[in-house]
């Protein structure tokens, strides 16, 4: 927690201002019980009315400051905390942009928003209560000292009820932390079943599983209710048992103090006060219990909230940044390439997803790669934008090691459609535009038309305007496609790369997309991974992905010749298309 403390910083003068202006109040708190010592026994039992009034306009005069003090505190505290929070919030966002695939894949996206909610509100709340809680010690030391001043002797009461009252603390919180630590990862087990289910509602609906998913929410949310259960029982002992020591105190105070009053070694109006002085300090007793029960709980969140700043990335730009390249012409090589998810080294070669892949993309020129489902085809594209990193062997483009290329400049030279086609809510034209904001509209209907959407575009309420829902979900799985092809294109990439991006597409539709590519990619290296011999036939380069290895590299006519994978794919879907045609 003392390493977000950095994020107080810009916000010094309300960190400053809230806790003087606390201790403006506990001031006007402390001389309250004085003053009515004095009104009672200057006042009431002398019978001067005049005293009773100027020393009660006094006490008003006293309260009203407190109340100032009170009031400034807080406006400061939630000044302070709130900008905290937002600043935190930022910060946590940021830094989670610079997380590769990996480290999304284990952290996962449900507790990375949890860290990103409702823990940054614990810590936002344990700001506003620290900037406040000066009230607290200060209010128990004041009390501590005011009693003692009053009466030593009985003083010792306090010597007897506090000491207990911190015993009781020190066993709560330790017995609270570890529980809240676990309710907090039960949350994140909530987020996750949540997040999943409104991600693949339609999935659930299509497969009529409403049942199943009610009860895997239910199991979750189950078993976070009732950790939350255990840690909330545990800190509903701290008020009864904290009352029934502040009264055990007060009554201890009453029948001692008054033995004392009546022998004449303390006045009504020292004993009165004395009881309030007792009250404040228990009470500040419990509020200190109350916030430091709630560090606890501040304590698991911040420990959260740093691991995500501790997580170094894995993929970072390199250490000597060389003079940047005035122009590249997208040449892509693979050489002895091998890749395994979360591994940083060839430990055990049965766990790697590519094995040893070696090949060159040549600009101008398209390459397709060919597989069955899991062949490792998708994680070998994301190798070249380091969306993940090579295990082993190297990525080149133009030579140069991928590795030794700033990210922002390796990224700015690709266009990529990933394999699931990402919309965000917003106009479609926005969407074109998110890999070039500056574009202009001509540029934007230009790609359009290359990736066959202008014309369904047009036919929309209003044009390239229309305003899409979350994920593009009032669009079919076609358009959203052909709409994640033009924002590739937008960015005039010197390296295309199309994952299974015309898989929704009617065939005629994809014919027309690739003719339009001849033109516009003319000069680019064209990388495409498909499922169709239809989409690779015409590919100057084909790779035949078996088992995570090139099984076959060559053209269509070559392969043909050569590669019994080739022909069995080839084979298959001939017989798709013409149900009633027979194989050579």
């Amino acid at each position: 927690m003392w390493k977000l403390r950095a994020y107080l910083r810009p916000y010094k003068t309300s960190v400053i201002l809230a806790p003087l202006f606390m201790l403006l109040e506990v001031s006007m708190d402390l001389l309250l019980p004085a003053l009515m010592a004095s009104i009672v026994n200057k006042g009431i039992i002398a019978g001067d009315l005049a005293y009773i009034q100027h020393t009660g306009l006094l006490m008003l005069g006293v309260a009203l400051i407190g109340l100032l003090g009170g009031v400034g505190c807080t406006v400061f505290s939630s000044y302070a905390s709130q900008n905290v929070s937002m600043d935190l919030r930022n910060s946590l966002f940021n830094k989670i942009q610079t997380f590769s695939f990996r480290h999304i894949d284990e952290l996962k996206s449900g507790s990375l928003i949890t860290r990103l909610t409702n823990d940054v509100v614990q810590v936002q709340t344990f700001v506003q209560m620290m900037l406040r809680s000066i009230r607290s010690p200060l209010l128990f030391i004041g009390s501590f000292i005011m009693a003692l001043v009053m009466s030593p002797r009985l003083t010792l009461i306090l010597l007897i009820s506090i000491p207990l009252l911190f015993v009781f603390l020190l066993v709560l919180i330790r017995r609270s932390f570890p529980l809240f630590t676990k309710v907090q990862a039960m949350l994140d087990g909530v987020n996750n079943v949540l997040q999943e289910n409104l991600s693949g509602i339609r999935v659930v609906k299509a497969f009529v599983r409403s049942d199943y998913e009610r009860g895997r929410f239910a199991e979750a949310n189950q078993a976070y209710t009732g950790i939350a259960i255990r840690a909330t029982r545990l800190l509903a002992l701290n008020m009864p048992v904290m009352t029934l020591i502040l009264n055990l105190s007060i009554v201890a105070v009453l029948w001692f103090g008054g033995r004392l009053t009546l022998g004449g070694s303390l006045s009504s109006g020292e004993l009165i006060a004395f009881i309030n002085y007792v009250t404040q300090l228990l009470f500040a007793m419990l509020m200190i219990t109350n916030m430091l029960t709630f560090i606890s709980r501040a304590k698991v969140s911040a420990d959260r909230i740093q691991e995500i700043f501790d997580t170094e990335p894995d993929i970072h730009d390199p250490e000597v940044i060389r003079e940047q390249r005035t122009s590249w012409t997208g040449e892509v090589e693979f050489y002895d390439v091998s890749f395994g998810y979360g591994m940083q080294h060839e430990q055990n070669p049965r766990e790697l997803i590519l094995k040893h892949i070696s090949f060159k993309a040549n600009p101008g020129q398209t390459t397709a790669i060919l597989g069955e489902t899991g062949s490792g085809k998708s994680s070998l594209v994301h190798l070249i934008p380091r969306l993940y990193e090579a295990t082993g062997g190297h990525v080149r483009i133009d030579g140069c090691d991928v590795r030794d290329i700033p990210l922002d400049e390796l990224r700015g030279m690709i266009g990529m459609t990933l394999q699931q086609s990402v919309l965000f809510s917003g106009k479609i034209i926005d969407n074109i535009r998110y890999g070039r904001p500056d574009a202009s509209f001509d540029e934007v209907v230009q790609v359009a038309k290359a990736a066959q959407a202008h014309e369904f575009i047009m036919q929309t309420p209003d044009g390239y305007d229309t305003i899409m829902g979350q994920k593009g979900v009032n669009l079919s799985g076609g358009q959203k496609q052909r709409l994640s092809i033009a924002r590739a294109l937008l960015v005039k990439p010197r390296i295309l790369i199309l994952d299974d991006s015309t898989s929704a597409v009617d065939v005629g539709t994809e014919s027309r997309i690739q003719l339009a590519f001849k033109t516009l990619m003319k000069d680019s290296t064209n990388i495409i991974i498909a499922q169709r011999i239809s989409s690779v036939m015409e590919a100057d380069q084909i790779l035949v992905l078996e088992n995570g290895s090139i099984a076959a590299q060559g053209t269509h006519d070559e392969l043909l010749q050569s590669s019994e994978i080739y022909q069995d794919i080839y084979r298959s879907q001939r017989k798709e298309d013409h149900p009633h045609a027979t194989a050579n």
